[in-house]
């Protein structure tokens, strides 16, 4: 007889196989946070920011980095960091983000 390829699942209770496991939807499924990387909140200098990083493959315009003052050339993966605290408004603090070299960002 052929071999089987088929992976072997264990049968639950009363003869039924168990459902396959699905992640939670807050988890999985959210393409843009595969893509682009998930926000996170940081800490410095005692000021809240919202930072994301950037794929290099999403990077398309050339930017001034705040912490060398050197440019940040297109398709270069880099972070994006912007207030999260701001006395603005958070409309105000998204026009305001900057894009960092990654380590500029880590040594800042």
């Amino acid at each position: 007889m052929p071999r089987s390829n088929r992976p072997r699942r264990p049968v639950g209770r009363g003869g039924a196989r168990p459902a396959p496991a699905r992640p939670d939807d807050d988890e999985s499924g959210d393409l843009s946070r595969v893509l682009y990387g998930g926000q996170h909140l940081e800490t410095r200098h005692g000021r809240s920011f919202t930072v994301q990083s950037i794929a290099g493959t999403s990077s398309t315009k050339p930017y001034v980095c705040p912490g060398c003052s050197l440019t940040v050339e297109p398709g270069t993966p880099h972070i994006v960091a912007w207030r999260a605290d701001g006395l603005f408004g958070e409309e105000a603090d998204l026009a305001a983000r900057r894009h960092w070299h990654t380590h500029c960002w880590r040594i800042s």
